[in-house]
């Protein structure tokens, strides 16, 4: 039975569209660590205060807006590089 031929692959070179990601500005680290700990001690103040601060008026909506600054220091995170 005959063989089949042996291809050679071309070597692999990167297309000339690819974009070259920048790493991100010195400021953007201390920025995306600030957020989070600031989403974490709205939090944990609403809790260790049973409910008195950080905001009185919005009760428990106070648990939703330490999750939405925890939330934007973790997108933050997904861009870290």
């Amino acid at each position: 039975m005959p063989e089949s031929k042996v291809r050679k692959k071309a070597a692999y070179t990167a297309s000339s569209g690819s974009a070259v990601k920048k790493p991100n500005a010195r400021w953007f680290l201390p920025a995306m660590l600030t957020v989070l700990l600031i989403g974490l001690a709205w939090v944990v103040t609403f809790y260790v205060s049973q409910g008195a601060w950080p905001v009185e008026a919005w009760g428990n909506w106070n648990i939703l807006a330490g999750f939405g600054i925890l939330v934007a220091g973790l997108i933050m995170a997904t861009r870290w590089r």
